[in-house]
């Protein structure tokens, strides 16, 4: 995005809120960075429970990707988007920014990254968040970040509701027949599943965390160093039958 066509978006209104055009000029040169804004608000978690649903999204969706793609996920964490200081709100639960560089971040500053803002965010509802999420944030989203892709999940009644940008506003995303709803910006599902939020691949396969991974890698070598026992002892029992081969 040009200057030009920063000035006409909505997000200048956050960013350059009470500025003429040269205390904009003046405030391109010192912006602070990730190093100079607060990233940490002190603030754990809600839950155990949402926490863990967190890292969950998180963890899976690198796991399935790596380096296959750039973006940048992250949760909990603040998305700094307005110069002045004026509009604080604590950092979505989850949220994804596509065609970013793979690194780790303190926060996500939107001046220091080309202007992005996240194409799809995840809020994990609470009752003390509940309200915020649903009307404020929801507002937020629409209007200033223009992100794609909207996201409330209660991990509580695991009902999920998504929205999608339809030109400026969003528009209710309803689940398909087997209750998943389709991701554009992922080219991935998400289902509720045991109870909670998972990425799906289109071909059905649920993308696992590290837990998850290890588990399976364990299984697989633990079935492997079976079968090369098993052959032993068959080999074994061969030679003491007949000899050697």
């Amino acid at each position: 995005m040009n200057l030009a066509a920063l000035y006409e978006s909505d997000a200048a209104e956050m960013l350059f809120e009470d500025t003429d055009d040269e205390d904009i000029l003046q405030n391109i040169i010192p912006l602070p960075t990730e190093d100079d804004l607060p990233y940490d608000d002190g603030e754990p978690m809600e839950t155990e429970r949402h926490r863990d649903q967190m890292i969950l999204l998180i963890e899976s969706l690198k796991a399935f990707w790596g380096d296959k793609k750039q973006y940048f996920a992250g949760g909990n964490m603040f998305v700094h988007f307005d110069l002045s200081g004026k509009k604080k709100f604590k950092g979505p639960d989850f949220f994804l920014v596509m065609d970013a560089e793979n690194r780790e971040r303190k926060s996500w500053v939107v001046w220091q990254e080309n202007l992005q803002f996240p194409d799809l965010i995840i809020e994990i509802l609470s009752d003390s968040t509940r309200v915020t999420d649903k009307t404020e944030k929801k507002t937020l989203y629409e209007k200033v970040f223009r992100t794609a892709e909207y996201y409330l999940y209660d991990p509580f009644s695991f009902e999920c509701r998504g929205y999608r940008l339809m030109g400026k506003r969003y528009e209710p995303v309803l689940p398909d027949k087997d209750k998943k709803m389709y991701s554009p910006v992922t080219e991935l599902y998400l289902i509720v599943r045991d109870g909670r939020l998972r990425w799906m691949s289109q071909d059905g396969y649920i993308l696992p965390n590290n837990a998850e991974l290890f588990e399976r890698e364990l299984k697989i070598s633990q079935t492997e160093r079976q079968r090369a026992d098993d052959a032993e002892r068959l080999l074994a029992e061969y030679r003491r039958r007949f000899g050697e081969l």
